[in-house]
């Protein structure tokens, strides 16, 4: 009987042994599939956390809150990026500006009468046009309406259409007939009828008057008090155009005689040192193309009036 009782509690005592190892055991695998999963927590953790560099483009280090991830993320990111957008920025485009076309000719190369007349003035007064006022629709018109459409933007066509006569209208006053017809209010009454080289010794001028109409204004000078220029009416009685001066000595191109030794010529003197200076008697020009083209109009036996206005 005392053996039996001995023996059963040796078996429980073998078996609450056994029950306690194989808990021990459970316990121990337990903390060590624990510690294995805990390590490799910590490998992705820190293999996470390690900033990536390239080798092309090197970046700073930043805090892990604001770094950005390794890795797209599928879901937008609440925070604002800090890289600049590389896509451009579209611009807003321009509408092309409407092309202006020109309108009809109402005056075009070859016109004649009193409306070309009225056009030439109005371009002489805003200095596209120089030279007396012709009537005729010439190449200088041409060129001279050309510049002015330039200078405004409009089509150039050196034809004049409602666009340019338009402006050319707000720019200018209306011409006197006296101005269209190349008429000087006050005119010596001399220089009025025929064909005449009208001399004013006070605003120093020579005009070239044809029935009136003054066709060219150049510049002039005059004797000095020991050799004045004559003053009255007298007529082109002889031209030479490359003389020289028999009694001083000077070149006097262009030279057309009206009393005797004086003539109308061009003078280099007057060119460059203009009014400070004083001719011999002669009507001295200082433009030279001027003189050219009036010693090919002017006749002999052309009128020549020198007078004080």
């Amino acid at each position: 009987m005392k053996t039996h009782l001995a023996r059963d509690r040796a078996l429980r005592t073998l078996g609450r042994l056994a029950a306690l190892l194989l808990t021990m055991a459970v316990m121990l695998a337990v903390l060590v599939v624990s510690s294995q999963l805990s390590g490799r927590d910590h490998r992705a953790s820190s293999r996470a956390e390690s900033p990536r560099t390239e080798v092309d483009r090197p970046t700073a280090p930043q805090t892990r809150a604001a770094s950005p991830s390794a890795t797209p993320s599928a879901t937008p990111s609440a925070q604002p990026s800090t890289q600049p957008s590389t896509r451009p920025t579209a611009r807003p485009t321009r509408k092309p500006r409407a092309t202006l076309r020109p309108g009809p000719a109402l005056l075009a190369p070859g016109a004649q009468g009193d409306a070309v007349r009225d056009l030439q003035h109005r371009l002489v007064q805003v200095a596209w046009l120089t030279g007396p006022v012709t009537g005729t629709y010439a190449d200088g018109t041409a060129r001279a309406v050309s510049g002015f459409q330039a200078k405004r933007g409009f089509p150039v066509t050196g034809e004049v259409d409602r666009r340019t006569l338009r402006r050319l209208h707000e720019m200018t006053v209306t011409p006197t007939e006296d101005q269209k017809h190349n008429r000087v209010p006050g005119l010596d009454a001399r220089c009025r009828t025929g064909r005449v080289l009208c001399v004013d010794k006070t605003t120093r001028t020579l005009r070239w008057m044809v029935d009136g109409e003054v066709r060219m204004t150049l510049d002039a000078r005059f004797g000095g008090p020991s050799t004045p220029t004559r003053e009255g009416t007298f007529q082109v009685r002889s031209k030479s155009r490359d003389h020289v001066s028999s009694l001083y000595d000077t070149s006097m191109p262009f030279a057309m005689f009206f009393s005797g030794g004086q003539a109308v010529h061009y003078s280099p003197d007057f060119a460059a040192r203009g009014y400070a200076g004083a001719s011999h008697g002669c009507v001295n020009i200082r433009d030279h193309a001027g003189i050219s083209w009036l010693y090919d109009q002017v006749r002999v036996g052309d009128r020549v009036v020198v007078h004080r206005s």
